[in-house]
C-alpha cells in the first residue's frame, strides 16, 4: 500500500482535493474540526469524556516539563506505559477537582489570583529593578508553555480553586499527641525474636533431576525458554555531538570569543558583606511593621554617620543569630546565595558602601559591602579547550537545526537505503546485530523504546524500509533499517538443557527447604526443644538487624497474645524461615524534640490519608471510569 502511495503521490493529492473541497462547502471547517476531535474516550468524569487526544496532549506537556526540569532524564522513561498511565491519573484527578470546584462554587477572586502570582518565584525573577513586571519576558515565558498570559492566568485561577476542594479536609485535620503516641508506640515497638533459616541452596544436593525430569520440565514450561524476536539492523544517527566532531574553528573566532567572555568564563565574583537584621514576623500588622522600619532607619543613620561602629551596633541590635556575634559579618558569597532583595543591594554597592534600607522576607537589613573578590582572568591558552568546546557546541546546534529536516526527508523519500542521507550529511552508517524489543542497559540510542517499536513494526520488518526519523534525545534523530529478521521461537532443549536443569534444581531445592522448614515449625510448636535456634535479636520496624523484609514483617505482625509466638515465612526461591517471638518490648524512648517531630509527621500522614479518602469519595460521586487498563509492573 505504501509503495502505491509513494509512486502516485500527485494523482492521490488531486483525488483528495476533489473529495475535500465539496466537504468544506457542505459542512464547513467546524464540521471537520468536530469530527477530528471525536477521538476515543479513555476516561469519563461526571459524564464528560477524556479523549485519547486530551491524554496525548497532557502527556506531551508533562514530558516537556520533566525534560526541562531534568535534562539528563532518560527519554524512554517518559515514553513508558507506566509514565503515560500516571499522566492519565493526574488528568482524571484534575478533572475531578475542577468539576468539584464548579459544583461547590469555589471561585478564585482577582485579588487571590494576584497574591498567588506575586509568590511565583519564576515570575518574580522577571521584575525590573523598579519592581515593575517585564511584560514581554512574561509573554515569552508562558508562550514556551504554549499559552497566552490570559490562558496561563486562567489555569492558575483554576489550580487555586482545585486546591480549595481538598484544603478544607487536609487543612483541618487534628491529631492529638496522645492518639499519635499510641499509634507510633505500637508501630515502633521492639520484639525479641529468634530466626531459623532453611536455605534452598543447602538442599541442592538432594534435588538432582533425571533427564526425563528435565525433559518434562522443559515441555511444561515453554515460555521460560523463548528466544525473543531479533533483528540485525543498520542505523544512522544525526546529533549535535557527532556534528561537533567535524567542525573546524577559525582562530580569529576563538580569539574574539575569549576577548568577549574572558571575565565570565573565569568564574563568579564573590562579595563580602555585613548586616544588621531586625526581624519581622510574617503577617505582622502595619503598625508593628512601621515601628520596626523606624528602628531600622535610626540604625542606618547611625552607621552612615560613623561606619566604624557598624560591628558594634550589629552585636548590640542585630537579630540574626548566625552573624550578630561576628559583628554582622556574612563572609564571602556569590550570586544566588542570598535572597534576591539582599543580593541586589550588595552587588549594586561599591566597596565600603552602605545600602539604603533593604526589606526581605526576614525583615529589614542595614547592609555594608566590605570586600570584593574578583576571580583572576585566565590566559587565552589555558581557556582554549573550553572555548573551542563552547563554540563547537553552538555551531553544532545550529548545524543540527539546519540538517534535521533534510535528514527526515531523505530517510523517508529514499526509504530503501540510509546511504543517501549518510552521503548528503556526511554521517556514518552503523550496524547492530541481535537487536531485541527489550532495551538493554547502556545501549545508547538503540535502547530508545520509540525507535525499537519502529524497527519491529510490520512495515520495517516485511519491507525492510527505513524507519521515520525518531527523536531519541535532545538534538538527536535516528533512522534504522532491518537487514535480517528472526521471529520469536522456543529454543530447542539441546540449546537450553543447562538452563532448564538449573531452574528445575532451584525449584526443587526451594520446595525441599519449605517442606523441611514447615515440618520443623510444626515440631517446635508441638513443644520440642528449640535450643538449637540461633541467639535472639531485638528488632523493630526501623531496626531490621539484617533480617529480610518478609521476615521482619512477619515477625512484627505475628500475634503476641501468647508467647512464644511462632510463624513460618516462605521466601520463594530463597527457601523458608521459622520465626519465634519471645518478648514484646516498648519502643526506644525519644527526646522531646524527636517526639514533637514524629507527632507532626504523623499528623501530615493522617491529613494526607483523609485527603486521599475524600478524593476517592469524589471519584465515586462523579462516577469516574478509567477505560484504559493499568499497565502491569
Amino acid at each position: 500500500m505504501f509503495d502505491s502511495i509513494r509512486n502516485h503521490k500527485k494523482y492521490l493529492m488531486g483525488f483528495l482535493l476533489i473529495l475535500i473541497i465539496p466537504g468544506f462547502v457542505l459542512f464547513g471547517v467546524q464540521g471537520f474540526t468536530d469530527f477530528q476531535n471525536r477521538s476515543a474516550p479513555v476516561a469519563t468524569v461526571d459524564g464528560q469524556d477524556i479523549t485519547k487526544a486530551d491524554w496525548d496532549q497532557a502527556h506531551q506537556v508533562e514530558a516537556r516539563r520533566l525534560r526541562e526540569a531534568m535534562p539528563t532524564l532518560d527519554a524512554k522513561l517518559l515514553d513508558s506505559d507506566e509514565a503515560r498511565y500516571a499522566t492519565l491519573e493526574r488528568l482524571v484527578r484534575e478533572r475531578v477537582l475542577s468539576t468539584a470546584a464548579q459544583k461547590f462554587h469555589l471561585y478564585t477572586s482577582d485579588q487571590r489570583l494576584a497574591q498567588d502570582l506575586q509568590k511565583n518565584e519564576t515570575i518574580a525573577a522577571l521584575r525590573r529593578p523598579d519592581g515593575s513586571l517585564d511584560v514581554e519576558a512574561y509573554r515569552q515565558l508562558v508562550g514556551r508553555q504554549g499559552m497566552t498570559p490570559e490562558m496561563f492566568e486562567a489555569q492558575v485561577r483554576n489550580d487555586i480553586s482545585m486546591r480549595q476542594v481538598t484544603q478544607g479536609v487536609t487543612g483541618s485535620g487534628v491529631t492529638p499527641p496522645a492518639l499519635a503516641g499510641v499509634s507510633l508506640n505500637a508501630f515502633f515497638e521492639r520484639r525479641e525474636v529468634r530466626v531459623q533459616t532453611f536455605k534452598a541452596s543447602d538442599f541442592a544436593a538432594k534435588a538432582q533431576p533425571s533427564d526425563a525430569d528435565i525433559q518434562a520440565f522443559y515441555a511444561a514450561n515453554p515460555a521460560l525458554f523463548q528466544a525473543p524476536e531479533q533483528a540485525d539492523i543498520e542505523y544512522l544517527v544525526l546529533d549535535a555531538a557527532a556534528l561537533a566532531k567535524g567542525i573546524t574553528l577559525n582562530e580569529a573566532d576563538v580569539r574574539a570569543y575569549y576577548d568577549q567572555n574572558a571575565s565570565r568564563l573565569s568564574g563568579n565574583e564573590e562579595r563580602r558583606a555585613r548586616h544588621i537584621l531586625l526581624t519581622l514576623p510574617a503577617g505582622a500588622p502595619a503598625a508593628d511593621k512601621d515601628k520596626v522600619r523606624q528602628r531600622a532607619q535610626d540604625l542606618l543613620a547611625q552607621v552612615r554617620k560613623d561606619p566604624a561602629k557598624f560591628a558594634e551596633l550589629a552585636k548590640a541590635h542585630s537579630q540574626d543569630p548566625g552573624s550578630a556575634a561576628n559583628g554582622g559579618d556574612l563572609d564571602f558569597f556569590s550570586r544566588g546565595a542570598m535572597v534576591k532583595p539582599f543580593e541586589d543591594a550588595v552587588f549594586a554597592l561599591q566597596k565600603g558602601g552602605i545600602a539604603d534600607l533593604v526589606e526581605s522576607e526576614f525583615g529589614f537589613h542595614i547592609v555594608q559591602l566590605t570586600d570584593i573578590k574578583a576571580p583572576p582572568v585566565r590566559s587565552f591558552e589555558s581557556m582554549r579547550p573550553e572555548i573551542e568546546a563552547d563554540l563547537k557546541k553552538q555551531q553544532a546546534q545550529k548545524l543540527f537545526a539546519e540538517s534535521a529536516e533534510a535528514f527526515s526527508n531523505l530517510v523517508y523519500e529514499q526509504a530503501d537505503s540510509l546511504k543517501p542521507a549518510a552521503d548528503r550529511l556526511k554521517l556514518q552508517v552503523q550496524t547492530a546485530k541481535g537487536l531485541t524489543r527489550q532495551p538493554k542497559p547502556d545501549s545508547g540510542v538503540l535502547g530508545n523504546e520509540k525507535l525499537l517499536t519502529a524497527v519491529f513494526a510490520p512495515d520495517s520488518v516485511e519491507k525492510k524500509r527505513n524507519t521515520e526519523a525518531i527523536e531519541t534525545g535532545a538534538s538527536q534523530l535516528v533512522s534504522a533499517r532491518v537487514l535480517q529478521y528472526q521471529a520469536a521461537r522456543t529454543q530447542p532443549l539441546v540449546e537450553v538443557r543447562d538452563a532448564a536443569r538449573a531452574r528445575l534444581v532451584a525449584q526443587r531445592s526451594a520446595e525441599l527447604a519449605r517442606e523441611a522448614g514447615a515440618k520443623q515449625l510444626a515440631t517446635w510448636k508441638g513443644g520440642a526443644d528449640a535450643a538449637s535456634m540461633p541467639a535472639a535479636v531485638t528488632i523493630a520496624r526501623d531496626s531490621a538487624q539484617g533480617l529480610s523484609q518478609p521476615v521482619l514483617s512477619a515477625a512484627m505482625s505475628a500475634s503476641a497474645k501468647t508467647l512464644p509466638a511462632w510463624v513460618g515465612v516462605a521466601l520463594g526461591n530463597e527457601g523458608y524461615a521459622v520465626v519465634r517471638v519471645d518478648k514484646v518490648l516498648p519502643r526506644t524512648p525519644r527526646d522531646a524534640q524527636g517526639q514533637a517531630q514524629e507527632v507532626q509527621q504523623y499528623g501530615q500522614w493522617w491529613s494526607s490519608a483523609e485527603g486521599l479518602a475524600y478524593y476517592e469519595a469524589l471519584k465515586e460521586r462523579f462516577k469516574v471510569k478509567l477505560l484504559v487498563p493499568e499497565p502491569k509492573p
